[in-house]
C-alpha cells in the first residue's frame, strides 16, 4: 500500500471496469488533496451506478469525501434488488440494446428506445422522466448528471434480460406493451381489425391486440410460441 496515496479494494464483479492490464483487487491512486473519492474511483474505471458503499475503517463515506494518504477503502457492489426512482421503474436503453428493449416491453416493463438517439438525449430522457439507463457504455455511465443507471455485462440477449430482472426484481405484466413502440396493448374485436387482416390470419386467428399509440395489430403467430419461450424463462 502506498503511505501516500489512496487504495481502493475491488470487488472481483467490479474489476471488469479496470484496464485489462491491470485487473488486480487492489488499485492506489495518489492523493492530491482536492479530488474525491468518487473522482478516483471514477479514473481508476467503476462508474458510479455500479457502486454500492465505499467503506473507510468498516465505516461509509461519501463519494464527496476527500482522501488522506494512506487511506484504504473498500469498494462494494450495488445491493439486489436495487432501488429504484418510480414504482414500478422505467427504462431507456441505449442504440446498442434493440434486442434487449424489444424483450423488456414483451415482458411489460416501460422501456423507451430510440436507435437515432444520442448521448445527449439518453441523458435528458433519463433525467425528465425518472429513467433507468441501461447500456453498455462505460462512458455514458460516467456522466456527471446522471443520476440513474446499470451496465449491462452480457451481449446474448437472454442474459441481457437476466441482468434487468436480477438487479431491479421489476413486476412483470407480459403482453401489455407494444414491442415496437412501448405503447400500451389493448384487446380489439375481430371485427373492428378484420379489413385489415391478410386473408390467412383472418381464417385462423381469432383474438387481437391494438396497440393504443402506433395501432400496429398483434395477434398468436407463427412466432408465438419462441416469444412465450422468453415470457416462460422471465416469469420463471
Amino acid at each position: 500500500m502506498d503511505p501516500d496515496g489512496v487504495t481502493f479494494v475491488v470487488p472481483p464483479p467490479l474489476q471488469f471496469f479496470l484496464p485489462a492490464k491491470k485487473r488486480y483487487a487492489e488499485r492506489e491512486m495518489p492523493v492530491d488533496g482536492t479530488s474525491t473519492v468518487g473522482h478516483l474511483l471514477a479514473a481508476v474505471g467503476v462508474p458510479k451506478t455500479e457502486v454500492g458503499e465505499l467503506l473507510l475503517d468498516g465505516r461509509p463515506v461519501d463519494p464527496a469525501y476527500r482522501p488522506r494518504p494512506g487511506d484504504r477503502i473498500v469498494v462494494t457492489e450495488v445491493c439486489q434488488p436495487q432501488p429504484a426512482p418510480t414504482s414500478p421503474p422505467r427504462f431507456v436503453l441505449d442504440v446498442h440494446l434493440g434486442t434487449l428493449a424489444r424483450r423488456m416491453r414483451l415482458l411489460g416493463l416501460d422501456t423507451t428506445y430510440d436507435q437515432r438517439a444520442d448521448d445527449d438525449t439518453l441523458l435528458e430522457a433519463s433525467l425528465a422522466e425518472q429513467r433507468i439507463l441501461l447500456t453498455r457504455d462505460r462512458g455514458l455511465l460516467h456522466r456527471r448528471a446522471l443520476r440513474w443507471g446499470a451496465h449491462i455485462n452480457h451481449q446474448a440477449p437472454d442474459e441481457q434480460v437476466r441482468e434487468v430482472l436480477e438487479r431491479f426484481a421489476p413486476p412483470l405484466h407480459p403482453w401489455t406493451r407494444c414491442p415496437a413502440c412501448n405503447g400500451t396493448l389493448l384487446d380489439v374485436p375481430k371485427r373492428e381489425v378484420e379489413a385489415l387482416l391478410p386473408a390467412g390470419t383472418r381464417r385462423c386467428y381469432e383474438t387481437f391486440r391494438r396497440c393504443s399509440a402506433c395501432g400496429k395489430l398483434y395477434w398468436r403467430g407463427a412466432h408465438g410460441d419462441r416469444l412465450q419461450g422468453i415470457v416462460d424463462a422471465a416469469t420463471g
